[in-house]
C-alpha cells in the first residue's frame, strides 16, 4: 500500500514532517522517505528500507542534516520514493500512492520516443519514475497531472514539491483520500487525518476526486475543480485505515462500531444462537467490530489472546506464505483462563486466503476453547483489487471464495459469483457451509454489501466495491 504526507509553512517543519509521515507506517514496511527544500541548500532527500527497523529509528539521523520550510515524505511497500526530478518544468520532488494497470502500455510510449527508465531489481520500472515522465511531457505541471489522470488505468494520487510549494492531486475517482490541515503557519497534506492533528494541524477539507491543489504557507488554490464521480475504497473503514482517522466525514473506529453492530442484528435477525462466553476481535482490525458487536448483544467482549508486535511486522509483509504463517503465530500469545472451555465469537476485518484465520483456529483449539464462531465484517472476497496495492492475495485463486466455488462448481461457478458473494441466496449459504467446514469454526457469517455501506454512511455510488462484486 503506502501513504504520504507533506508541510509547507512559514517556519522549519522538518520535525512535522517526521512524525507525520511515522503516523503512516502503519500502511507499509518496505520503503521510507523524505525531500525537503531550503534556499541555502536546495533539495535534500532520503531514502530507507524500513523492512526490519520502524520508519523513526532509520530517519533520526537524516533530520540532524536536514532542513526547510516545505517538505513531502512517504511510506510505500513497493519502489523507494520520494524521487528528485530534474526538467523542463524546472527542478521537484515527487511521490505517489497508487496503482497502474497499464504501465507496460505508458513504459513503451516513453520509451518510443528515446527516453529511458532507471530499471530497478528485478527488472521493474519505478512507478513513481513513470508518472514522472508523464509529467514532463506536459508544459506545465497543472497539465502534466491532469495528464496523470487522463493516461493510468487504475488510480495515482500524487504530491510534489518545488521549491515554492506543493501540488497535490487526488486519484480520479478519489478511491484513497488526500486531505489537507492547517494551522496559523502554513499546511498539511496527508493520507491520514489523524498524522497532521498530531502535529498541531485542524481540518480543513477533503481534496475531491482528481482535484489539484497548488499549497503555499499563505493558502490552497484549486487548480483543477474536483469530478462529480466518485470510488473511495470501502476497505479504508473496513480495514487499512487508522481509527481515529476519517474520509469523507466518516470516521474509522465508529463504522467499524456500527459494522459490528450490524452483525450483530443480523445475527439476531435470523435467530442465531450467540449465547458465548465472550466477544472477541482478531487485532487490530477486527477489535472495533466486535466492540460494536458486543455492545448490541450484551456478551461480555474480551481479549482471549493478545497480538505481540513490538518486535515483529505485520504478519502479511514477508515473501513467502510460510513466513507468514510463522509471524501469524508467534505474535499469538493467549490469556489461558479467557480461552480454556470457553465458547467464543471472533469478528475479523475480513477472511482473505484463510490460511492465518485457520491457523488461529487451530491455536484457541489447542488452548483448549470449547467454540470457534466467526464473523467477517465484510462479504466474502471473490476478486483481486484492480486500482490499489494492498491486496494480500497474489492470484485470484488464493482467495479463499474463489477456490470453494471452484471446488463447487468449478469455471461455471465463476459465473455465478454474484450470488455466492450474497450470503442470503442459496449459493452464497452453500460457500459460508464449506468455509466454515474448511477452517473448522463452529459457525460462520459475513458482512452483507448492505451492512457495510450502511456502516461507512455513503451511497452505494461513491464506494468502490469492486472486490466483492467485481463491478467497477
Amino acid at each position: 500500500m503506502g501513504g504520504f504526507f507533506g508541510i509547507v509553512s512559514k517556519n522549519p517543519c522538518k520535525y512535522d514532517l517526521f512524525f507525520g509521515v511515522d503516523y503512516h507506517s502503519h500502511l507499509g514496511t518496505r520503503r521510507g522517505g523524505m525531500a525537503m527544500y531550503d534556499r541555502a541548500k536546495g533539495f535534500q532527500r532520503a531514502i530507507h528500507n524500513i523492512e526490519n527497523s520502524p520508519f523513526r529509528t532509520k530517519f533520526e539521523g537524516d533530520l540532524e542534516g536536514m532542513s526547510g520550510n516545505i517538505g513531502i515524505a512517504c511510506i510505500s511497500d513497493y519502489e523507494p520514493q520520494p524521487l528528485l526530478v530534474r526538467s523542463h518544468l524546472g527542478s521537484f520532488a515527487l511521490t505517489t500512492v497508487g496503482k497502474i494497470n497499464n504501465e507496460e502500455e505508458l513504459a513503451r510510449h516513453i520509451l518510443s520516443t528515446n527516453r529511458h527508465f532507471l530499471e530497478m531489481s528485478g527488472g521493474h520500472i519505478n512507478t513513481t519514475e513513470l508518472v514522472a515522465s508523464l509529467i514532463n511531457e506536459a508544459s506545465s505541471i497543472t497539465e502534466g497531472l491532469r495528464r496523470v489522470q487522463e493516461l493510468i488505468d487504475g488510480s495515482m494520487s500524487v504530491m510534489l514539491m518545488t521549491d515554492e510549494c506543493i501540488y497535490a492531486a487526488r486519484d480520479r475517482l478519489g478511491r484513497l483520500p488526500v486531505l489537507i490541515g492547517e494551522r496559523e503557519d502554513g499546511y498539511a497534506v496527508s493520507f491520514e487525518s489523524f498524522a497532521y492533528q498530531k502535529v498541531g494541524y485542524r481540518d480543513l477539507r477533503d481534496l475531491g476526486p482528481g482535484e489539484i491543489v497548488r499549497v503555499t504557507p499563505e493558502g490552497v488554490e484549486t487548480l483543477a475543480e474536483p469530478g462529480e464521480e466518485m470510488r473511495i475504497c470501502a476497505f479504508l473503514w473496513t480495514y487499512y485505515g487508522y481509527p481515529n482517522s476519517h474520509y469523507e466525514g466518516s470516521t474509522v473506529e465508529t463504522m467499524r462500531y456500527r459494522c459490528g453492530q450490524i452483525l450483530a442484528e443480523n445475527d439476531l435477525r435470523e435467530g442465531l444462537d450467540i449465547s458465548c462466553d465472550y466477544i472477541a476481535g482478531i487485532p487490530d482490525s477486527g477489535t472495533a467490530h466486535a466492540i460494536g458487536y458486543a455492545n448490541r448483544t450484551g456478551v461480555p467482549f474480551a481479549r482471549p489472546f493478545i497480538k505481540y508486535t513490538p518486535t515483529w511486522p505485520r504478519s502479511f509483509t514477508p515473501p513467502s506464505q510460510e513466513l507468514r504463517n510463522l509471524i501469524a503465530r508467534m505474535k499469538l500469545v493467549p490469556v489461558q483462563e479467557l480461552i480454556e472451555g470457553k465458547r467464543l465469537l471472533f469478528i475479523d476485518d475480513s477472511i482473505v486466503r484463510g490460511t492465518q484465520m485457520r491457523e488461529t483456529v487451530e491455536f484457541l483449539y489447542q488452548n483448549r476453547a470449547r467454540e470457534v464462531h466467526l464473523r467477517s465484517a465484510c462479504p466474502p472476497i471473490t476478486f483481486g483489487c484492480k486500482y490499489l496495492n494492498f491486496s494480500r492475495s497474489g492470484t485470484v485463486m488464493e482467495l479463499i471464495a474463489r477456490r470453494v466455488v471452484h471446488q463447487l462448481e468449478g469455471e461455471r461457478g465463476f459465473d455465478h459469483l454474484d450470488e455466492y458473494g450474497d450470503v442470503r441466496t442459496e449459493r452464497g449459504r452453500s460457500l459460508i457451509e464449506h468455509i466454515q467446514a474448511e477452517l473448522h469454526f463452529s459457525s460462520l457469517r459475513f458482512q452483507t454489501l448492505e451492512g457495510v455501506l450502511a456502516s461507512i454512511g455513503l451511497p452505494a455510488s461513491r464506494v468502490c466495491t469492486y472486490c466483492w462484486t467485481g463491478k467497477e
